[in-house]
């Protein structure tokens, strides 16, 4: 028999409502989205719990329970095997928003051939993104390729989104990110660019604070991790012990 642990941080629905069909999805779903009528999309599955299902909203996951009286925000941890299923599921999320990314539209510092490939959402005037892109030769001589994707933190419209299009717009993108990390006030330009979408795709991908790093297999990292202890960090995601490098 295995052991869950539900660790919940609220209940956001209670209320004396008849029992639904086990299965009757659809009728959880529209209670849910009196919660949420603004979700782009909300996806209901079984959990490993009985009684409990998964919910999917955007890309964050709730649970509810299959009589659709209890809304439940929080993490279930397999007590056998110490396995986040609340984070397993999001590394799912994001590895499918990952997929349909336009890796096209980053700004890439890389060594040549490269062990890890990390997208990095990061804010220009962020103090730890700058001092992240600082290091970020030293990451490229770890193995570590970065793929730079926009996430302005105070939002679109602001200051450190226009610096972000300048930055983009500009005739040498690395040049002129390295430059704006370094406090330096881009050359303002303007010219079709991802930088919305990017910060979009950023808050679906659950990310809050920048710098924020993700792995090809939808792992968050949030914050700033030096070189070393980043590429150490991957190894052991990875499974490579220090004897077989």
């Amino acid at each position: 028999m295995r052991h869950y642990k539900v660790l919940m941080s609220g209940l956001l629905l209670a209320a004396s409502i008849p029992a639904l069909a086990q299965d009757d999805y659809s009728v959880v779903e529209e209670r849910i989205r009196t919660l949420a009528p603004n979700a782009s999309s909300i996806a209901i599955s079984e959990s490993p719990i009985e009684g409990i299902l998964m919910v999917q909203i955007g890309g964050d996951i709730y649970y509810a329970t299959s009589d659709g009286q209890f809304l439940i925000q929080g993490r279930v941890m397999n007590m056998e095997t110490r396995e986040d299923l609340t984070e397993t599921a999001k590394s799912k999320v994001r590895r499918e928003l990952l997929a349909g990314m336009d890796t096209s539209q980053q700004i890439t510092f890389s060594p040549e051939n490269p062990d890890y490939e990390l997208t990095v959402f990061t804010d220009i005037d962020c103090g730890y993104c700058r001092k992240l892109h600082a290091q970020v030769d030293e990451y490229n001589e770890s193995g570590i390729a970065i793929h730079y994707m926009a996430f302005p933190r105070a939002g679109i419209g602001s200051h450190s989104y226009e610096k972000a299009v300048s930055v983009w717009c500009a005739a040498d993108q690395q040049a002129a990110l390295t430059q704006a990390k370094l406090g330096a006030e881009p050359d303002p330009e303007q010219c079709e660019n991802p930088i919305a979408e990017q910060y979009e795709l950023g808050k679906a991908l659950g990310v809050t604070g920048t710098p924020a790093l993700l792995t090809p297999d939808g792992t968050l990292i949030p914050g700033f991790v030096p070189p070393e202890k980043l590429r150490a960090r991957l190894d052991e995601m990875a499974g490579v012990s220090a004897a077989s490098e």
